[in-house]
């Protein structure tokens, strides 16, 4: 999955976010994606099966994050 860079989403609310809702990823791992996703413009913060990947997917849009589609595997 990957996450995009907006003008709408702060920092913190992006660390918060991907720790609150990706499995095993710490607040301080929050921080870092959102760190690269600000500097890369766009970062992966997961990758698995294709199930749990729709769910965290829509759980992320849900909150507001600038999501990229989905690929078919």
């Amino acid at each position: 999955m990957i996450v995009r860079n907006d003008n709408h989403n702060t920092f913190e609310h992006v660390a918060q976010t991907l720790a609150r809702v990706l499995p095993s990823v710490s607040l301080d791992q929050g921080h870092r994606m959102a760190d690269a996703i600000h500097n890369s413009g766009q970062a992966i913060v997961w990758s698995g099966p294709r199930e749990p990947a729709e769910h965290y997917w829509a759980l992320l849009d849900e909150a507001g994050l600038t999501m990229a589609p989905l690929e078919r595997s």
